[in-house]
């Protein structure tokens, strides 16, 4: 079996994570890192953008997010911080009907809690008069909790027919919709923790930490009561940095049960594109799998239909230059956030499918991953 090792980057290998992402001179450290950090001032760097320091609250993009994924359909929970504003966003795919719900509520960034770090209790909350999205990290121990609920309008994405092309098979309305939810996280994998520079400055940096846990817990949604089971996951993904004025990136994920030798057995991945410097060295691409983690390589994505002219299917193709990574996505739905504003330009979206293709470890074991559920993101900021 070929050794696939040799196309990582030693840079990607995980060291022992110091206590500051910032250091005393202002200095953002940069690498993967393993485990969290304990202090994530990024407020405190010395010139990540080409604005003066005392910008750097409002040039700063926080947020933590989860992706729940249970037996008949899949939550995204968001606190955001975007300096100017802050969000509370829950988003529901149906995989039954392949509809989306999307509850996205604008609040101050002053009313946006974001957590200091992801250990002892560190909490991060967004809290409006609709509803709230809450996290209690103990990350430290393995765990996390998450809760939240949201009322009233709802952006409802209806679902076509894949066998027709006519763009009025995506229908999207607003109506009254409730969700409301509870669930406690286990980890199941070592943790994906990088800090990654952007150009533009030799101190601007993307960080994030992803995490694949066990769920257990309950959602509720328009009163339907959807139980966790010995199968449902998440991923927690907490992110921060200052993205250049002009950024993009491309995003999939899956998680869950895979079946491994005859087996079935836990496994996730994450794959991203962004404007990383040096992909080579500094990216956040690799499976987790039970109680370890396989790094994969850089890798690209291709569209049969841009997002932006989406009808009712696309399929997204992403690769990397060894055949480490050879996916298809097959994108039914998503849910489209347009912005454009005098100083925020954000065309997002968030898609939903299923996979089909295969990934490689570092060792060669190939994981089939035909079938299983898939969410990306295709996200442009002009800032």
């Amino acid at each position: 079996m070929e050794d696939y090792s040799k196309f990582i980057s030693p840079k990607r290998r995980a060291v022992p994570t110091p206590k500051d992402l910032v250091d005393e001179n202002g200095k953002v450290v940069f690498g993967t890192f393993d485990k969290e950090f304990e202090t994530m001032e990024l407020v405190r760097a010395k010139h990540p953008t080409k604005a003066p320091d005392c910008f750097n609250r409002l040039k700063l993009t926080l947020w933590e997010a989860t992706e729940v994924h249970l037996k008949d359909g899949v939550l995204l929970a968001v606190v955001c911080d975007m300096g100017i504003f802050g969000k509370q966003l829950n988003m529901f795919f149906d995989k039954r009907t392949k509809d989306v719900y999307c509850w996205d509520t604008q609040i101050k960034s002053k009313d946006t809690v974001i957590a200091p770090n992801l250990i002892n209790g560190a909490v991060a909350e967004a809290k409006s008069e609709f509803g709230f999205v809450k996290y209690v990290n103990n990350f430290q121990d393995g765990r996390a909790d998450l809760s939240g609920k949201h009322t009233g309008k709802c952006l409802i994405t209806r679902y076509g027919d894949t066998k027709k092309s006519d763009a009025k098979n995506i229908k999207n309305s607003y109506g009254e919709a409730t969700i409301e939810y509870d669930f406690k996280l286990t980890r199941l994998s070592k943790p994906c923790v990088a800090s990654i520079p952007f150009p533009y400055s030799d101190n601007r940096t993307l960080y994030s930490q992803k995490d694949f846990f066990q769920a257990e817990g309950k959602l509720i949604i328009n009163g339907e009561e959807m139980l966790s089971d010995d199968e449902t996951t998440a991923i927690i993904d907490d992110h921060r940095g200052y993205y250049p004025r002009k950024a993009h990136y491309d995003w999939v994920t899956t998680m869950g049960k895979c079946e491994i030798n005859g087996e079935k057995k836990w496994l996730a991945f994450n794959l991203t594109h962004n404007q990383s410097t040096d992909e080579e060295a500094y990216n956040e691409n690799l499976i987790f799998l039970e109680g370890k983690t396989s790094i994969l390589p850089p890798v690209k994505f291709t569209r049969s239909v841009e997002s932006k002219d989406f009808t009712n299917y696309s399929e997204w193709t992403v690769k990397d230059e060894h055949d480490m990574v050879n996916l298809k996505f097959k994108v039914y739905n998503m849910n489209p956030m347009i912005m454009h504003a005098l100083v925020v330009n954000i065309d997002y979206y968030v898609v939903w499918g299923e996979l089909e293709g295969y990934l490689r470890d570092e060792d060669g074991t190939k994981y089939v991953l035909d079938g299983m559920m898939g969410m990306g993101e295709d996200k442009t900021l002009l800032l």
